[in-house]
């Protein structure tokens, strides 16, 4: 399967938006998008040219791929899922984005970005309604508890994660229970509460050409 295997940083600087990719790096002066606002490779600080319609609209789906890991098969099968749905296609997308398991994994605290999120859920270190999930696309429902496997609490990365979530907080329909391990969903993700830059009806004209 095609995965993209180079710097993390080198997609914050050609999006020119700082999408905290590495976690808790992202936070400190390391940051290379703080180092290096511009595009990478050799013209990434050249001259600002005119993009059409077809390429702002492609680097915004490309930046919102980037942002949750994605590849462009499972991508579009959330758009074409999200476009059967009723209501604005555009913000059942992110909803049903928000609503993976890796990304719920790494809203409530239990991972510092969306890849670690991800690597957890794969080694099966998470459990949902006290079952083991290996499958990070799997969509987390109201009510749906999210905890560490007891076996796992005594992870580095785990605990180093919760001792950092105050600074990144808690989105308002997920909560956590830092010392039990356990996270809950309140209730499904509003548009409102996605305060990252998206802007999800360039997708829908994109992919509805």
């Amino acid at each position: 399967m095609a995965r993209y295997t180079d710097a993390a940083c080198r997609r914050c600087r050609r999006e020119g938006i700082k999408m905290f990719l590495k976690g808790d790096r992202c936070y400190s002066d390391k940051c290379s998008f703080e180092r290096r606002a511009f595009a990478p490779g050799q013209h990434g600080q050249a001259r600002f040219r005119k993009q059409s319609d077809y390429a702002i609209q492609l680097r915004e789906k490309q930046k919102v791929k980037s942002m949750y890991g994605m590849l462009e098969g499972p991508f579009r099968q959330n758009f074409v899922k999200a476009d059967r749905q009723k209501g604005v296609t555009g913000e059942n997308l992110l909803i049903l984005l928000e609503r993976r398991l890796d990304n719920a994994v790494f809203r409530m605290g239990f991972a510092s970005s969306r890849s670690q999120a991800r690597q957890l859920v794969r080694h099966k270190h998470i459990l949902v309604n006290g079952k083991k999930v290996n499958i990070p696309s799997f969509l987390v429902s109201v009510g749906d508890e999210v905890t560490v496997k007891e076996k796992s609490r005594a992870n580095a990365l785990i605990n180093e994660s919760l001792e950092a979530v105050e600074r990144r907080g808690v989105p308002s329909w997920l909560e956590l229970s830092k010392d039990s391990y356990k996270g809950s969903v309140k209730a499904l993700p509003n548009r409102e509460e996605l305060t990252m830059p998206i802007q999800e009806q360039l997708i829908v004209e994109l992919y509805s050409k």
